[in-house]
């Protein structure tokens, strides 16, 4: 982080008043010395013109010059007693860093001009009467010259505006660039500031990316696994039961089974597939963080680009179901047309999880699958019956994890749908869901 006037004030000299920095107390206290002793020696000519005596003046003169020790913390004061002190003839240095102290100090603008066009005129006066005493002093006898004349007022003038303006306007040029400085800083404060927000905002961003890539492969993970394993313990199980009587049937389901196991594993490497295509050759140790969340979208969004299940396949998955001895309706509603991939995608996730829970709750139950296309949506239902009181496939048992309902929400919601689920009056259960497809379809 950059450091503040703030940070820079809180780490110096502390306890030292209102200095900042050693340098600043020996540069302070250096002109405070050097200008008491020069009002000290001014003391002198003015205890002589005033009658007084002279270690009176040189007192006086003493403590007018330390006056300038506090012109950081109180540039009006010492201002003022430089003016106050003008008829006096002393003080001269005390007035210049005065000027300079107040020109670049923290005082109000108008203020700032007050004090110094009060500053010049004092001097400006003493300058033209002390001008005026020394050249009629010095050329009695020059009797065509008259110092009352113009020649007094424009060399008072002249060693006035001498005097006060190059300290009052270096001042204002110092205040100036301080408060420049201040400001920069400040910005570069407040922009590290922002970039630490963004960064974190980046972070969270990530990561918020890469745990929904990992729900996303979970989810298909489980959809893929869940049916095929399913239907493959259930088949197992008809096999084991009709293997002695009908060795032809036994058969049959033992080929079945090997269907499917393929077709879980050709699935299992297409999506491997996408993950390995999505992930990067060769990533650095630590990688930025916005790179992190590009790569994950861009998996997310090859996942969601690649082939998969579409609506055209739900009557061969009901045909799966079929063959694994449930009694599976499959109506359609509606002139079928072809939707976005990622639509009919999930409508055949929706119904294979369905299919698959029928399989694992329910097992032998009748199921009516409806698929109904509208105007602008595609909705989709699995009803079962009760299960049978024979049930002879609950031998089975078919673990369930309990995130089957879940990821179908997750899916259907994620495409601004709707998705309902529960048990229906006669003890069966249903589930619905209804996608949007923005009131077009895709061209084949």
């Amino acid at each position: 982080m950059t450091t503040t006037g703030a940070d820079r004030g809180a780490g110096g000299v502390g306890g030292w008043w209102w200095w900042g920095r050693r340098r600043s107390v020996v540069l302070d206290v250096g002109l405070a010395v050097v200008s008491a002793l020069e009002c000290a020696l001014e003391g002198v000519g003015f205890a002589g013109e005033a009658g007084l005596p002279v270690p009176v003046g040189v007192l006086f003169g003493l403590v007018v010059g330390s006056v300038l020790l506090v012109r950081r913390r109180w540039p009006v004061g010492v201002v003022l007693v430089s003016i106050a002190v003008a008829p006096a003839e002393m003080g001269f240095l005390m007035g210049i860093v005065g000027l300079y102290s107040l020109a670049a100090s923290e005082v109000p603008r108008r203020i700032t001009a007050v004090l110094a066009g009060m500053s010049t005129v004092a001097v400006f006066v003493v300058t033209v009467v002390r001008l005026r005493q020394d050249v009629a002093q010095a050329d009695v006898d020059a009797r065509d010259f008259d110092p009352s004349g113009w020649y007094v007022p424009v060399v008072s003038l002249f060693m006035t505006l001498g005097l006060n303006a190059p300290p009052l306007l270096f001042g204002l040029y110092i205040g100036a660039r301080r408060r420049l400085m201040e400001s920069l800083r400040e910005r570069a404060d407040s922009l590290e500031q922002e970039l630490s927000l963004l960064a974190d905002r980046a972070e969270q961003r990530a990561q918020w990316a890469r745990q929904e890539e990992r729900t996303r492969i979970a989810r298909e993970m489980h959809d893929v696994v869940a049916h095929r394993v399913s239907l493959m313990v259930v088949h197992a199980a008809a096999l084991q039961a009709v293997a002695l009587k009908d060795p032809q049937k036994a058969v049959r389901n033992a080929a079945l089974v090997g269907d499917m196991g393929r077709q879980a594993l050709t699935e299992l490497r297409e999506m491997l597939g996408v993950l390995r295509e999505g992930a990067a050759p060769a990533a650095p140790a630590v990688p930025p963080l916005a790179a992190v969340g590009r790569a994950a979208a861009a998996a997310a969004e090859a996942a969601a680009e690649g082939d998969g299940p579409c609506l055209d396949a739900l009557e061969g998955l009901c045909e799966q179901s079929r063959l694994a001895g449930a009694v599976v309706e499959f109506v359609v509603i509606g002139e079928a047309r072809a939707y976005p991939p990622e639509v009919e995608r999930t409508a055949y996730r929706v119904v294979q999880e369905a299919l698959t829970n029928v399989h694992k709750h329910a097992a032998g139950a009748k199921v009516v699958v409806r698929l109904a296309h509208r105007e602008a949506e595609v909705a989709m239902q699995v009803e079962n019956g009760p299960c049978p009181s024979d049930a002879g496939a609950a031998d089975v048992r078919l673990p369930s994890g309990g995130n089957g309902l879940v990821g179908m929400r997750e899916r259907v919601l994620r495409l601004g749908g709707v998705f309902v689920s529960g048990a229906t009056d006669d003890g069966g259960f249903k589930v619905s869901a209804v996608l949007p497809t923005g009131g077009q379809s895709v061209g084949v």
